[in-house]
């Protein structure tokens, strides 16, 4: 008999510092499951990517285990890095931080569309466009 997942928690922890502190472990806690346990897993198969922030997706099952998925960072994470932003506009609509080339526009999406809600890269492109404009960066 297969266990039924009875919550899932979605989390976005930095890659390779994940530890008991909010918002893991209050996250966790509440659900019955080893935050330590979480934590050394986590941070073992992050350790790697250090630094970026990573979406995680914890199921947990009725016997308190769990598993999870790692996805890939936001697209604002992937645009700050590839234009080496510290972070996006305060007036996105006025004042510009930056602009992307089609061709890096392209790459980002093409790294981000196993998460996203697209057909096509046409499609990805347009979704990390959006947020690149609303991070008050130019696309080209």
């Amino acid at each position: 008999m297969a266990l039924q997942i009875t919550k899932i928690i979605k989390l976005q922890i930095p890659a390779g510092k994940a530890n008991p502190a909010p918002p893991v472990g209050p996250a966790l806690g509440q659900h019955g499951l080893n935050i330590q346990d979480f934590c050394s897993q986590f941070n073992e198969r992050t350790k790697e990517m250090s630094g970026t922030i990573l979406p995680v997706e914890i199921s947990v099952y009725q016997n308190k285990s769990f598993t999870f998925i790692i996805k890939k960072p936001p697209a604002a994470e992937l645009i700050k890095k590839k234009l080496n932003l510290a972070k996006g506009s305060a007036i996105p609509h006025k004042d510009k931080v930056g602009s992307l080339t089609k061709k890096q526009l392209q790459e980002i999406a093409e790294e981000k569309m196993i998460d996203l809600n697209a057909n096509d890269i046409a499609a990805a492109m347009k979704i990390i466009a959006g947020t690149a404009r609303n991070m008050g960066v130019k696309v080209e």
